[in-house]
């Protein structure tokens, strides 16, 4: 994989425009590197000479030839004061894409280059502004799509996850120590710690970071939304019930069983998370192909989905197919509904999770957002005080670590030579490392970095 930041210059002179494309009040062109007040000097109508960090001017932006193009305002912030850490002006000009474009150009044809996608944030990485966690979380603060992903991307940012794994790393480098010390004097017979106490702090934070990766289930919903899946047997209201969840026609309603053929997808927010809907085909036996495909799918989609609703008929007796989907459904990740409540009667069916609804008269629609929340927050919503990851990266690093520290702690329980358990907690410290951006290769950089937006 190319890296895209590659060759990294740290100086290097770069410009973007930094709001999002269209009309609007304002647009932001951003420069930043060595030559960044040079650049603004050669395009700006006033003598920059004099100005003053993060303060605002007025002005005109000219072409070379001293032609006026926009009346703007332009702040200049220098070197460790400024977002990326390098030196910075910022032209504040008429929003439109067409006069931010135009001005963009002027400022390529006075000096410098056009930014890469993240390269300014990179940059603030770069030059120790930021560490790779906090950059992950610029990318999540632009991308929050509810409140509480909001606010776990804004202590991310403050560095609450970057701290408590600092602050991880040095408990385990004291440990780390101890073990070397048993290895470079392995004759002395010297006792830095009783290994009992050696191994009970290993398990103390190998169980902390046990925590952390068990927040991913939450954080991935937070960052992600959750993918909800309407299953059952053909006509029992399915599409429906979509209709009534979304609060508007999206799926095909017919008497006809077998209408939906396909899955149908939509997306809705219920109680403060994005939620990709999906009503799917009628779940039966059947010989007709095009059905079978869609009943195929339908099962793919049942598989994959973060929490099942199995909708049920209750205007007629629970079917065997009924009760087949019923043995498959996890008590953990799916609610059943009884639909069609208003001409039907309460089945018997035995579940920890069951709604009675309308959703052609929208009866009962709240009681089951409230159960979906009950079932999604089984363990409690996160509060916003409790850190929580949410980039698989880090869930990833964690685990490497939780791997390395099991394998230090049996080596101290069963004797094995301490060579071998220092090789293992030193891949448990780098591990760590890889979350805050410490012995990180350039294809995860790349990884990370290319997703960001041109100009942040």
């Amino acid at each position: 994989m190319k890296f895209v930041h590659t060759p990294y210059q740290p100086n290097e002179t770069i410009a973007a425009i930094a709001t999002p494309p269209g009309e609007g009040g304002v647009a932001i062109i951003r420069i930043t590197g060595e030559k960044a007040f040079d650049v603004a000097k050669k395009v700006f109508s006033r003598d920059t000479s004099t100005f003053k960090s993060h303060t605002a001017y007025h002005g005109y932006i000219l072409t070379a030839e001293g032609e006026r193009v926009d009346e703007v305002l332009m702040m200049f912030m220098k070197g460790k004061k400024s977002y990326a850490g390098e030196n910075t002006a910022e032209i504040y000009c008429h929003g439109g894409s067409l006069i931010a474009r135009k001005l963009l150009d002027i400022v390529l044809k006075a000096g410098a280059r056009q930014a890469l996608p993240g390269e300014f944030t990179f940059k603030a990485y770069m030059n120790g502004k930021l560490d790779l966690s906090q950059a992950e979380a610029v990318q999540a603060l632009i991308h929050a799509k509810n409140e509480k992903m909001l606010v776990s991307a804004e202590k991310q940012l403050e560095g609450m996850l970057s701290n408590a794994i600092l602050a991880s790393q040095e408990r385990l480098n004291l440990i780390a120590a101890i073990l070397e010390a048993w290895v470079d004097f392995p004759d002395e017979g010297l006792e830095f710690a009783p290994m009992e106490k050696v191994i009970s702090d290993l398990e103390i934070e190998m169980a902390f970071l046990k925590q952390l990766i068990e927040s991913y289930n939450e954080g991935k919903i937070l960052s992600e939304g959750l993918k909800i899946a309407l299953i059952g047997a053909p006509n029992v209201g399915k599409s429906s019930l979509m209709n009534a969840l979304l609060d508007k026609e999206r799926a095909i309603v017919s008497d006809i069983a077998g209408t939906t053929r396909d899955i149908v997808e939509d997306q809705v927010r219920l109680n403060g998370l994005n939620i990709v809907l999906t009503d799917t085909a009628g779940i039966r036996e059947t010989d007709e192909i095009i059905e079978k495909e869609g009943i195929k799918r339908s099962i793919k989609a049942f598989e994959e989905a973060d929490l099942v609703l199995l909708v049920l008929d209750s205007t007629r007796e629970v079917a065997e197919e009924d009760k087949n989907l019923l043995r498959q459904l996890s008590s953990k990740k799916s609610i059943v509904i009884q639909n069609k409540i208003d001409i039907g009667k309460e089945l018997n069916v035995d579940f920890p999770h069951v709604v009675s609804v309308s959703a052609l008269k929208k009866i009962g629609i709240d009681q089951l957002k409230k159960a979906i929340d009950d079932v999604v927050w089984a363990q409690g919503a996160p509060s916003k005080e409790e850190l929580i990851i949410t980039h698989v990266r880090h869930k990833e690093a964690l685990e490497e670590a939780v791997f390395a520290l099991s394998n230090v702690i049996d080596g101290l329980k069963n004797g094995v030579s301490p060579e071998f358990i220092t090789f293992d907690m030193h891949a448990a410290l780098k591990a760590l490392g890889k979350i805050v951006g410490a012995d990180i290769t350039e294809d995860v950089l790349t990884a990370i970095f290319k997703t960001f937006c041109i100009g942040k």
